[in-house]
């Protein structure tokens, strides 16, 4: 028997890297995937190549969200989708993107939590994972937006792990390292960039997609069932140094 058979999981950002590559393992493991993005071309895509479901939904929007993901029946959820703003300093950031970037990132991820949870807790339990990022853990030159809203995302994983654990409901964070998606390489392609931060990781690889993907599926499963209120680095070593 396959982990997640017969089991609903919900996957936001889900025609990104990470959360395609998530869609696929979840699917193989006998999960029924409603996937969630911003490209509809990209998720017709990914439901056909998966099977997966689609849904769409603005992740600014709270009457959007609870329309479209209140009356589901989940057992788990990916908080996937992401915005990475501006590399800036703290002096030099723009509000505007600062805002941006904490609306979608934590914003947007509390709120799709706050109206899968009731039906959540009706059904007996299940498991949500946030995708946060190594940014939150460490201080990150020009991350002043991003790493914040992660952090932010990381309280919010571990306040609502302590008030829906008692429901059942287990809810924990990854803090993944760079992954060469398109959204990363404009800034982390860069070699002056590049060279001096892999130097300082001791596995000096940037992470790929699946190897993200894979302690994701781990976390929503049964193997991680002692498991919750987390923030998972998969980050090569990078904070141990």
């Amino acid at each position: 028997m396959a982990r997640f058979d017969g089991r609903t999981v919900l996957v936001t950002g889900a025609t990104g890297g990470i959360g395609a590559a998530t869609v696929r393992r979840l699917i193989a493991e006998g999960a029924e995937v409603i996937a969630t993005g911003r490209s509809a071309d990209g998720l017709a895509a990914l439901a056909e190549e998966t099977g997966a479901q689609t849904l769409a939904f603005d992740l600014g929007s709270e009457d959007e969200i609870r329309d479209a993901v209140g009356g589901l029946s989940l057992w788990g959820v990916v908080n996937c989708a992401g915005f990475g703003g501006e590399i800036a300093t703290p002096q030099d950031t723009d509000i505007d993107v600062f805002d941006k970037v904490i609306n979608v990132n934590a914003r947007g991820s509390l709120l799709v939590i706050k109206h899968v949870a009731p039906a959540m807790i009706t059904a007996g339990g299940g498991s949500i994972v946030n995708v946060s990022s190594q940014a939150s853990l460490v201080a990150l030159p020009g991350h002043i937006s991003y790493g914040s809203s992660k952090a932010a995302l990381d309280n919010i994983t571990r306040v609502s792990a302590l008030e829906l654990g008692p429901h059942n409901i287990r809810v924990n964070s990854v803090n993944p390292t760079v992954v060469m998606t398109e959204m990363s390489a404009f800034y982390w392609g860069r070699p002056e960039i590049a060279e001096p931060f892999l130097s300082q990781m001791p596995l000096r690889r940037w992470a790929t997609e699946d190897e993200i993907a894979a302690p994701i599926v781990f976390l929503l499963s049964d193997d991680a069932a002692m498991i919750t209120g987390v923030s998972l680095p998969i980050d090569g070593g990078y904070c141990c140094r």
